[in-house]
């Protein structure tokens, strides 16, 4: 399990370039990033409730997304769906709400629930946000464009930094859309 890239924007664009580190800040996000801060940042919520918590000051998607994407025809690099941290070898989305990732020797970034995939998606590439969404065996809508968190611990984060886990004590809950 380990971080494959990591990516961050000061500006409200839709895609991250990718960088060779970047700095989290615990309670506050990435440094550098349009999503940095306490309260939330994210445009369209800003408009609703700008005093809300910022359950998105870090947005990791798992490396197995953009090697099915590309099976289905769709070429994404990591950082281009608005990710700070690509993974390989951890089901992003499986894992239960308050998980926490250890990221590196510092870093602990506890995941708060599943991304909403936007129509920005389909400005990127046409098609791709319903290429991010599926349904499972009962018919329910699955989100697929990874998961949200906030930062417990600061650190510095660089691609072929390891991944711990750590569970929430039982009994979990599923990851919420945030």
């Amino acid at each position: 399990m380990k971080v494959i890239a990591v990516a961050c924007d000061q500006d409200h664009k839709f895609s991250k370039p990718a960088r060779t580190s970047i700095r989290l800040v615990a309670g506050l996000g990435v440094e550098g990033d349009a999503h940095f801060g306490e309260t939330v940042q994210h445009l369209s919520r800003l408009k609703r409730d700008p005093d809300s918590p910022n359950l998105r000051q870090v947005h990791l998607i798992h490396a197995e997304l953009h090697d099915e994407l590309l099976a289905k025809g769709f070429r994404v690099e990591p950082g281009q769906m608005g990710e700070n941290v690509t993974t390989r070898g951890i089901d992003l989305l499986g894992l239960p709400e308050n998980a926490r990732l250890h990221l590196g020797a510092d870093a602990i970034v506890e995941v708060k629930g599943l991304r909403n995939p936007c129509l920005k998606l389909d400005s990127l590439q046409k098609g791709l946000m319903a290429a991010t969404l599926d349904k499972d065996g009962d018919g329910n809508l699955v989100r697929k464009a990874g998961v949200m968190g906030i930062v417990i611990a600061g650190g510095e984060v660089r691609a072929g930094d390891e991944i711990r886990i750590a569970l929430p004590p039982a009994p979990h809950r599923p990851l919420p859309t945030v």
